[in-house]
């Protein structure tokens, strides 16, 4: 009985001295393992390729027939403008006119003109510059009498860069070599040398308007994550 306690007690303290020599060899480990996460950043302005620009042609009267007529008239009058002026039927879509009947509406008597008819003229492009030569030259339209009421269909213009794919490389090799620099300036600030990529994290691809004035302008923008192993 005695050697089995004797025996137990020797194997608990095997155990343990065991443990204790498998936790210091563990923090030995750690501590040589020494890493710097650094920030890459590469950014680049892009010319827009891709241009959806709205347009709305409205009339309202007391006779459907002829403010629907009108509309019409005014919606091929601004197609007519926009063709003879370098786009084509493939860029250019014209909706259904709408109608709405002020009279149908049970809380609003105020009204003087019964029927408001708007039609929607959509252009999409990536003819950028002529269309905002067009749209400069819209004062031209409501010399001959047609009228053009953007705000009835947003009053906005988008302009999109489609083509982020084709510079995407090459932005990701900016920003991890501007990371390796970050990551060796610390290195030598440490007294240690650079060692390879630990990990690597591509962030997300920004892009947004340079400015509020220059909307056909794109800035992109993407960050990436480094971790590199730092050796003595």
């Amino acid at each position: 009985m005695k050697n089995y306690r004797h025996e137990a007690f020797l194997l608990m303290i095997g155990m343990i001295a065991l443990g204790f020599m498998i936790m210091l060899g563990l923090g030995r480990v750690n501590h040589s393992v020494r890493t710097v996460n650094v920030r890459g950043l590469a950014e680049m302005d892009v010319e827009a390729n891709k241009v959806t620009w709205p347009i709305s042609v409205k009339e309202v009267g007391n006779d459907l027939k002829a403010a629907y007529a009108k509309v019409s008239e005014n919606a091929d009058a601004v197609v007519k403008f926009l063709k003879d002026n370098g786009l084509t039927d493939a860029e250019i879509n014209v909706t259904e006119p709408k109608v709405v009947d002020r009279a149908t509406n049970m809380y609003d008597n105020s009204w003087k003109m019964r029927y408001n008819v708007t039609a929607n003229i959509v252009v999409t492009s990536n003819k950028i510059k002529l269309v905002m030569e067009l749209k400069a030259r819209q004062g031209e339209l409501v010399e001959k009498g047609v009228a053009i009421n953007s705000n009835e269909y947003g009053d906005y213009t988008i302009y999109e860069y489609t083509e982020l794919n084709s510079i995407k490389p090459q932005m990701i090799e900016n920003a991890t070599k501007n990371a390796r620099a970050a990551a060796e300036k610390f290195a030598k600030d440490s007294d240690s040398k650079l060692g390879k990529i630990k990990t690597a994290n591509q962030g997300l691809f920004t892009i947004e308007d340079v400015d509020s004035y220059t909307p056909n302008v794109k800035h992109v923008r993407v960050v990436t994550n480094v971790t590199y192993f730092l050796e003595d």
